[in-house]
């Protein structure tokens, strides 16, 4: 934390936390907003997910997009880190692997705001091929 040198640095200072606040008392109704899910174990870290993360919070505070980003465990995509879920309100969640800021501003622009589907989704066939093996 730096220091307060100013009543400037004060008011910077307090902006920025209310905004902080703002975001926790935001997801009082999650479901309204778009949700960013960034995979935070050990691999997600080691593969940039502590930065992506970063950057997602802050294009998306940029912008002025409507979210929520948050941190979570082990998605079970370790091939594919840094993976993302996005969840646009009213829609299922979306998966995307090798995310880095760059495929990060993709997503955001193409497909959280635009709504297009963008290339690096993983696909939800996990469950058919966990089936196939109890077969």
């Amino acid at each position: 934390m730096s220091k307060v040198k100013s009543l400037a640095d004060l008011r910077k200072m307090r902006e920025e936390l209310q905004t902080k606040v703002s975001l926790r008392e935001k997801s009082d109704n999650p479901e309204k907003m778009v949700q960013v899910k960034v995979s935070m174990a050990t691999c997600g870290i080691a593969s940039g997910a502590k930065e992506v993360m970063n950057h997602m919070i802050e294009e998306m505070d940029r912008q002025a997009i409507d979210a929520i980003v948050t941190q979570t465990g082990c998605m079970g995509y370790c091939h594919a880190e840094p993976t993302i879920e996005v969840t646009l309100p009213g829609n299922d969640p979306v998966v995307f692997g090798h995310v880095d800021n760059k495929k990060a501003d993709e997503i955001i622009e193409k497909y959280v705001i635009r709504g297009e589907l963008v290339d690096g989704i993983i696909p939800v066939n996990y469950e058919t091929v966990k089936e196939n093996k109890n077969e």
